[in-house]
């Protein structure tokens, strides 16, 4: 099945090349120029991501990242916000408002594809790869075991889920809030130092034997997966 992607961008010289790489990449690609006209087309045909510039003209890529999220029949549509808006406090705003990610302006569009993968196999776990390794470690998603080398860890639900979503997203850093929201979603009796226990409970089991440590503690920022 190909997925449809639609990039709502103001800028044309910015909208060939990622129309470009999209369609290599498999996906069918539509485009808007405003944000009247991006939503006429989710509400009319949804698509199965939206790359979001930030400013757009008519409606903003903030306002209308909001309109998507309060809709029932569009609130789940992975977006990706594009913009030059740098700052912490922008990013967050973005984050807050339903953006899944957010990428700034200049970007490498290999590293955008990653991203894009990324936020679809979270939101259609149907379109997500059945296995994913990283360095001696092997995790399979349809039957819920996990490797490392050829020893058999065992995880409950939610290191597992957590494990799951780190390889998806290798070296990024997440807040306690962020993974609360990606891996425990809408549970609201979970508060974020939860999140610090289920780390702990991840790196002792993974780290059995002394085995390498791929969890990175990011000191007042959160934790990441990769090569420490």
């Amino acid at each position: 099945m190909r997925l449809r992607v639609l990039i709502v961008e103001d800028e044309e010289a910015l909208i060939e090349p990622l129309k470009y790489n999209f369609t290599k990449e498999g996906y069918i690609v539509d485009t808007a120029l405003d944000g009247e006209i991006a939503l006429d087309k989710i509400f009319n045909k949804p698509p199965e991501l939206i790359l979001l510039d930030w400013m757009l003209p008519k409606i903003s890529g903030i306002d209308l990242c909001k309109r998507i999220r309060n809709n029932k029949e569009t609130k789940n549509i992975p977006i990706i916000m594009l913009t030059a808006r740098g700052e912490e406090n922008d990013r967050i705003q973005g984050l807050e408002m339903g953006a899944d990610d957010y990428v700034t302006k200049p970007f490498s569009i290999n590293e955008l594809l990653a991203r894009a993968k990324a936020v679809i196999k979270r939101a259609r776990p149907i379109f997500a790869e059945e296995k994913i390794t990283f360095c001696d470690i092997s995790l399979n998603i349809a039957t819920h075991k996990v490797f490392r080398g050829d020893k058999e860890i065992k995880l409950g639900p939610t290191e597992f889920n957590l494990l799951r979503f780190f390889l998806e997203n290798i070296e990024r850093v997440f807040s306690r809030e962020q993974l609360l929201n990606h891996v425990w979603k809408n549970d609201a009796l979970v508060e974020p130092r939860t999140v610090d226990v289920h780390v702990r409970r991840l790196r002792k089991v993974l780290n059995t034997n002394n085995k390498k440590d791929y969890i990175r503690t990011v000191r007042s920022a959160g934790y990441s997966f990769g090569h420490n």
